[in-house]
């Protein structure tokens, strides 16, 4: 091969070296096209927000007027002020009742959906009737439930012999009532998830198992379990993001009262800065409320991650 040939033959590299560039750097230029809005959208109502937020919590402004710039005053005062340990605590029940008492309820109407039973269609429907109704609606329908006189709910432990239970107005019973209207409201949501996983798992695993002499109880511990964590990992992640954030059905049902006793972070800043016009304390609550839920969930991924390395559920 002479020199010439060679030389044709760099060059024809070349062109197809360029030509893959051209092409690559298309595909860049098209791709972020198509992105950009969708990502400048996000810029905008959610990172920006954050930032903003953080950076009026460092003010006492009462959202006309001008700021005032009081450093770190808000979180001083917000660490010392007994309202705001009261909703944090509140929203840990919330929480709680959203990961331990949801969430597996939530396993459990999935499970029945697969069961050998008639009328499953009925019973799906059923099942996720609550979930399709507005928060609003859900909340003025149980405050009339739990009406401490006429009160379906009422009307039916009267039948058992108890008297009437002021469920809403009592500070023993108002935060229990709030999250039993929670669980039935958002548990449908969760069957949703397993029961799209569920379907995912196949019939051969079990069969198998079958075979093994494995009996319901051994398929549900080493198949269906292993195979659901990926999903009860993200439904949990849900459940303690939106716990932290929970603020409608609280409000419509209670306010926050009686007293104090279902008051959480959510309607302490809604109070902080639309009732009370303290919009530097409300932003301090808020960015509190969001760090919490970020620490929150980078820990469970954090778990998840190091799980799956030590070869736990995939």
């Amino acid at each position: 091969m002479d020199a010439s040939t060679e030389n044709v033959s760099v060059v024809k590299q070349q062109e197809i070296l360029k030509t893959k560039k051209l092409v690559r750097n298309k595909k860049i230029v098209s791709i972020s096209l198509f992105i950009a809005p969708a990502f400048l959208i996000y810029l905008l109502y959610v990172v920006y927000p954050i930032f903003a937020t953080l950076g009026y919590s460092f003010y006492q402004w009462d959202g006309t007027t001008e700021k005032t710039f009081v450093g770190l005053g808000n979180y001083a005062q917000l660490f010392k002020d007994a309202v705001f340990w009261t909703a944090l605590k509140n929203n840990a029940w919330v929480v709680a009742t959203s990961v331990f008492v949801q969430i597996p309820l939530g396993l459990i109407m999935a499970l029945m959906l697969f069961a050998p039973i008639r009328g499953l269609r009925l019973l799906n429907s059923i099942y996720f009737l609550p979930f399709l109704m507005s928060t609003v609606a859900v909340g003025m329908l149980w405050v009339l439930m739990f009406d401490p006189m006429n009160g379906i709910v009422n009307v039916l432990i009267n039948v058992f012999g108890f008297e009437n239970v002021a469920w809403l107005s009592d500070e023993k019973t108002a935060m229990f009532a709030v999250l039993l209207v929670i669980v039935w409201q958002f548990a449908p949501f969760y069957m949703i998830l397993f029961k799209a996983a569920l379907v995912g798992i196949s019939e051969e695993l079990y069969e198998a198992a079958q075979i093994d002499g494995a009996n319901a109880w051994q398929k549900f511990q080493n198949i269906t379990i292993p195979l659901l964590m990926p999903t009860i990992v993200s439904s949990s992640i849900l459940a303690i993001v939106g716990s932290l954030k929970a603020f409608d059905i609280f409000y419509i049902m209670t306010g926050g009262g009686p007293n104090g006793a279902t008051e959480l972070m959510g309607t302490y800043m809604f109070k902080q800065a639309f009732i009370n016009f303290n919009m530097g304390y409300a932003s301090a609550i808020a960015f509190i409320m969001f760090f919490i839920a970020l620490i929150v969930t980078i820990v469970i991924q954090v778990l998840e991650h190091r799980r799956k390395q030590k070869g736990g559920y995939a």
